[in-house]
């Protein structure tokens, strides 16, 4: 009876200590599920959101009393926390930046599959910006460029405490009797804290050398860089003419930001001739085809294959093309043939409204009427 009792309280024990052991690899196997998903939570959240409806926008978080500004700012990073403590002022432009950046990046792919939609105002993009694909390189370095165009203003403007008009040097080429001063956009502030607010996500991130988290973030440094240069290196001399009845015996010169349009056209032609990059073993990127030159400083990089963006795909983020208006007479990108990836077109007709016949009545205002007319309109399938 002892050695039953005891093969008896032996088997016991045994499927106890296998039960528990079940249990401990099922809880740690939840564990790193729950883990694993809060870290796409967190990296699905991004500064980007600043330039949607954000607080930043709102006069009354400034007021004394209020909600901290900082706390109330989804999508920072440890880092950017900090940086928004040390420099609130800052933070209105650094949205202004994203929301440039996120219009132009529209603007620029209006005609593409892809066109750059929002999907929502905390990641932005969505998941689509989890691939590093050259229009994930183009989104990173047009946001930055967005940042140092805002910060550069509002410098010249007096907005911020700590910059002002720009300290550049006088251009060696300027005629000597041109004056150089006026008040320049602060380009070198602008560059300098864009740096250090957008790049502070991908510096504070800690990933294994050789990992695939490891070649995004220098992906996403690079491109970075890409866009502040962009800017800096668009930006150029403007002048204004003094003298009697504007004789323009003398002038006033100064560092002026290039039309923000001139840089997203200039980052779309670095998006067409973006290097594909690989990680080598010690850890850097390098070109894929080694045939061709190696990207510069200046030029986008990507890592990974475009998704297809003609089906709506919940694990890429692609909406697809379904419902996209498309133009019937095009061959290119904007066409229904390629818009719409052979599926088809529905036609209908819509009535457009607009302003006509205008004349101008002195003094001093345009009359027009309204004309109204059918047109056309062609839908992908």
């Amino acid at each position: 009876v002892k050695k039953s009792i005891g093969i008896l309280s032996s088997g016991v024990a045994l499927g106890t200590m296998a039960g528990t052991a079940r249990t401990s690899k099922f809880f740690l196997m939840a564990l790193a599920i729950f883990f694993s998903f809060t870290q796409v939570v967190i990296e699905a959240n991004s500064w980007w959101s600043l330039g949607m409806n954000s607080p930043v926008q709102m006069p009354e978080v400034y007021i004394i009393g209020a909600q901290p500004l900082c706390s109330q700012l989804a999508g920072l990073s440890q880092g950017q926390k900090k940086l928004c403590h040390l420099y609130q002022d800052h933070m209105q432009y650094i949205g202004e930046g994203a929301k440039t950046g996120i219009k132009e990046c529209q603007y620029q792919f209006r005609h593409r599959r892809w066109n750059c939609s929002t999907v929502d105002n905390t990641s932005v993009f969505g998941r689509v910006m989890q691939i590093g694909s050259r229009e994930t390189a183009f989104t990173y370095a047009v946001s930055a460029a967005g940042v140092v165009n805002a910060m550069s203003r509002a410098c010249r403007e007096g907005e911020l405490s700590t910059c002002g008009c720009s300290r550049a040097a006088r251009p060696k080429d300027l005629p000597r009797d041109w004056l150089w001063g006026g008040c320049g956009d602060n380009i070198d502030y602008g560059y300098r804290f864009a740096k250090e607010f957008v790049d502070a996500r991908e510096r504070e991130r800690i990933h294994a050398k050789g990992s695939y988290e490891s070649a995004r973030i220098l992906m996403n440094l690079h491109n970075n860089e890409a866009g502040r240069r962009t800017v800096y290196n668009l930006a150029d001399v403007a002048c204004k003419c003094h003298g009697v009845s504007g004789s323009c015996s003398l002038k006033t010169c100064w560092l002026q930001l290039a039309d923000f349009r001139k840089v997203g056209d200039a980052l779309k032609e670095k998006y067409d001739s973006a290097a594909a990059m690989r990680l080598n073993s010690r850890g850097k990127l390098v070109q894929v085809n080694s045939r061709f030159n190696s990207p510069t400083t200046h030029d986008l990089v990507y890592i990974d294959p475009s998704p297809d963006y003609c089906v709506r795909n919940e694990s890429t983020g692609s909406l697809g093309t379904q419902g996209r208006l498309c133009n019937k007479t095009s061959e290119g990108m904007d066409g229904c043939e390629l818009m719409c990836c052979g599926r088809g077109y529905d036609q209908f007709k819509t009535v457009q409204t607009e302003r006509c016949h205008c004349k101008f009545h002195w003094c001093c205002y345009v009359k027009c009427k309204k004309c109204t007319e059918i047109v056309d309109q062609f839908v992908c399938k």
